[in-house]
């Protein structure tokens, strides 16, 4: 599963990276230490170009009949999204990018876990594959928010997760973003594990655990 993850540039950089003048967000601050049922910088298309903004990470189906069961859709499974009720009407229209630099997975050990922190080899900001439902509430409220697709996973995961989020290619983003694209089996075979060797990991400090702590220390490399 994604379960954390980091998104630490300044909202300049995501503008440059995704290509749009148009952000909603008002308090952007970097992420150390993403979480899920947090509010999370988000890229959709709108049609003409794309639009970046904040989703609340926990999907809330907008057929749902209230907004409880967001902590149980942080992440889709690749191979069953056209199975599950939840996602497969989605896929053809709703579609986005989660911005990412990082995302932590914990690899377990003989007596204990360790928090690794997982990044592009060149540093760079990389875009995991999104769906996004609009859920309204009785008195017509809007509550927008997210799920992280998963895969199976590369080599490097291999040896400490059994999933990992899909990582779009640059050249795919395009591809998958766009609102003219309706080609399920296509945009299916994009949903798959990143290049093993354009990625690397490397352990970070048990404080990670903890959701509450969001600061830079938390993504520095620990001594092993």
């Amino acid at each position: 599963m994604c379960g954390r993850y980091t998104i630490t540039v300044s909202m300049e950089e995501l503008m440059l990276r995704y290509l749009t003048n148009d952000a909603t967000i008002i308090h952007y601050a970097p992420k150390y230490n993403a979480a899920p049922m947090q509010y999370i910088p988000a890229v959709i298309h709108n049609g003409s170009h794309n639009k970046l903004g904040e989703l609340r990470w926990g999907l809330i189906p907008s057929w749902a009949k209230d907004d409880k069961g967001g902590s149980k859709l942080i992440n889709a499974r690749a191979e069953s999204l056209l199975e599950k009720p939840s996602f497969k009407r989605l896929i053809s229209t709703r579609r986005c990018l989660i911005p990412a630099d990082g995302f932590y997975e914990w690899k377990k050990l003989s007596h204990s876990k360790q928090p690794l922190r997982i990044i592009m080899r060149d540093g760079g900001i990389f875009s995991m594959a999104g769906l996004y439902d609009i859920w309204v509430d009785p008195t017509g409220k809007k509550l927008s928010t997210c799920t992280i697709i998963t895969t199976t996973p590369n080599t490097l995961m291999a040896d400490i997760h059994d999933r990992m989020p899909v990582i779009l290619k640059p050249e795919a983003e395009s591809e998958w973003l766009s609102r003219d694209n309706q080609d399920i089996p296509a945009l299916m075979k994009l949903l798959k594990p990143y290049d093993t060797d354009r990625m690397r990991a490397y352990p970070v400090a048990s404080a990670v655990g903890n959701v509450r702590n969001d600061f830079k220390e938390l993504i520095a490399e620990e001594d092993q």
